[in-house]
């Protein structure tokens, strides 16, 4: 495989990258940018992979290195993604190594986008992102997180174990090719009053995790997102805020879907009455009657035709019989069951302790995964439901 390394603080963490591929069995060679050796040099990757690292089109005389590069690279993973190097490879410049390999190689292609928030979200860049994904570019991140600068925003370079898992995926056969998968992402906010209202801790990083996913084995993805969360480019986004709201966005496009995977974490209660001013504290305590949401995944399960219905659920304790009771009840085919109230597990964390229970019988008992790893388990299980039927037909029942 070829790792491609440009000049950004991030840098350093394409040493973990390659570290990773090199225990996971990969022959690895990397190729950087004149920037990059700024912020870490070829001599690290050397040592890492045991095999020479590249800076210049000039350094092998003797022979067109490129091409060589290139045609031997089975998959390509640029770790970072610079707004620079981004903005080359859309438009076709090639004046140094890495680019001019990255537009001979025929090989899948990964890129790892990091850079300053202001960069990311400019229109020029957006728009550079978006003409490599329609050439079947694969985007891992940007993550949001601490910044150079002392920022904090979106731009921080996806964990390296998400780019290996992204890296993999790309690999993987493009069996969601033609389908439409539907996911939900992150919370609800129940308004109180115009300014509080009832939320919970959901962060949408494992349904960010799902559209990567999903896209990378050749989806159309559509999410339907809930405040605060974020999706990787190349989806489809609904955004909402309520229950209410996500339930009528979701209803929309059931028909059209052939898996809909519900990782939202939707609001079991709402204020019966929202204020239509600001509550004022000293007005004192005020009692909030509350009263049930629309019961999404239920409402569902009983409307589906052909689709393939996937839930997640978040559990303190008795994991597998909560998970077997919405499994059964909501008609699902499958539910992930997450561990949640610990560290390192569920909102906002990057690993879960999750299970799947499936109606098949299918089951995969409680472990760790990061995020991009249990997307890629439902998403296996989601090809497989969909492997013996047409695109848009979905699973007969």
């Amino acid at each position: 495989m070829l790792l491609g390394v440009s000049g950004g603080i991030a840098a350093y963490k394409a040493a973990l990258v390659a570290r990773l591929f090199k225990a996971a069995g990969a022959e690895v060679t990397v190729v950087l940018t004149e920037a990059a050796t700024r912020f870490i040099g070829a001599d690290t990757f050397a040592a890492l992979t045991g095999e020479p690292a590249y800076t210049s089109l000039w350094e092998r005389p003797g022979e067109v290195l490129h091409v060589r590069l290139a045609r031997e690279a089975d998959v390509a993973v640029v770790v970072p993604a610079t707004a620079n190097v981004l903005a080359k490879f859309a438009h076709g410049l090639a004046d140094d190594l890495l680019t001019a390999t990255l537009l001979e190689a025929t090989c899948p292609l990964v890129v790892a986008p990091a850079m300053h928030s202001g960069m990311w979200e400019h229109p020029a860049t957006q728009t550079n992102v978006a003409v490599l994904l329609d050439r079947g570019v694969l985007s891992v991140g940007p993550a949001t997180g601490p910044l150079a600068h002392g920022d904090e925003g979106i731009g921080r370079l996806a964990e390296p174990e998400d780019v290996v898992a992204a890296v993999r995926g790309a690999l993987a056969p493009r069996d969601l090719a033609g389908r439409t998968v539907l996911i939900t992402s992150g919370p609800t906010h129940e308004p109180i009053d115009p300014v509080r209202f009832l939320g919970n801790r959901s962060t949408g990083k494992m349904g960010a995790a799902l559209a990567a996913e999903a896209l990378g084995r050749g989806a159309a993805v559509t999410v339907v997102l809930g405040p605060g969360a974020s999706v990787p480019p190349g989806v489809e986004v609904v955004p909402v805020a309520t229950a209410e709201e996500m339930r009528d966005s979701v209803l929309a496009r059931f028909a059209e879907a052939d898996a809909v995977v519900m990782a939202a974490a939707v609001a079991d209660f709402r204020p019966k009455a929202i204020a239509e001013e600001k509550l004022k504290k000293d007005a004192g305590v005020p009692e909030l009657l509350l009263e049930p949401t629309p019961d999404i995944l239920a409402e569902l399960g009983e409307r589906r035709t052909n689709q393939v219905l996937v839930g997640f659920a978040a559990e303190t304790e008795d994991l597998e019989q909560a998970g077997r009771r919405k499994l059964e009840s909501k008609h699902l085919d499958l539910v992930a069951v997450n561990l949640v109230g610990r560290s390192g597990t569920g909102f906002g964390a990057d690993t879960n302790e999750a299970m799947l229970l499936a109606a098949d019988g299918e089951d995969v008992p409680l472990r760790r995964w990061t995020k991009r790893e249990l997307a890629g388990a439902v998403m296996d299980r989601v090809a497989v439901l969909l492997q013996d039927h047409a695109p848009g037909v979905g699973p007969a029942r």
